[in-house]
């Protein structure tokens, strides 16, 4: 207990009140290495500097993640569009090969055109493609005219690509 003197309550008792994390680290670096309780809370983050790393943090997330969610979205139209270019060029050999259009794209894959499966649509993550039929004019035996077939191919999503145009107008 330390005895103060003060002009308005005379002499008084004051309690030792614990020293600041300043004093208590100023003072670590004069005693031994052994950290008392007053060290040890102030070890510990203010709710304002933590509150400025989570906003610092927030701030970053939102510009983060539209840029994810457009890249994602980019890699999925190139998919689309090399998924079509690959499936359009094989109706096309099929077509050349065997004289007549594919009745539908299992035909590709039953002739080996297409490995085990149809490709998904990285759109709608199924395998249900869109088909257009072809033309009368397209080349075909004259046993099998009355067929018809598939000449061409669509996603059959309908949300609207970056370009602005619907997938399943590509």
């Amino acid at each position: 207990m330390k005895l103060m003197h003060s002009p308005k309550y005379g002499i008084q008792e004051s309690k030792r009140s614990a020293p600041s994390c300043f004093q208590s680290k100023f003072a670590r670096g004069l005693r031994s290495s052994r950290s008392s309780t007053a060290e040890l809370l102030c070890a510990g983050f203010t709710l304002l500097e933590l509150m400025i790393v989570i906003s610092m943090l927030l701030i970053l997330l939102s510009i983060a993640v539209p840029q994810y969610r457009e890249s994602v979205r980019r890699a999925r139209e190139s998919v689309l569009r090399q998924d079509l270019y690959d499936m359009r060029k094989l109706i096309s050999e099929y077509t050349l090969d065997k004289q007549k259009a594919p009745q539908s794209l299992d035909d590709l894959v039953q002739a080996g055109y297409l490995p085990k499966t149809l490709p998904k649509d990285p759109l709608t993550g199924q395998t249900d493609w869109q088909t257009e039929p072809c033309p009368e004019d397209t080349i075909s035996s004259p046993d099998e005219q009355d067929q018809g077939g598939i000449c061409d191919v669509h996603s059959s999503s309908t949300l609207a690509g970056t370009d602005g145009t619907a997938y399943n107008t590509w």
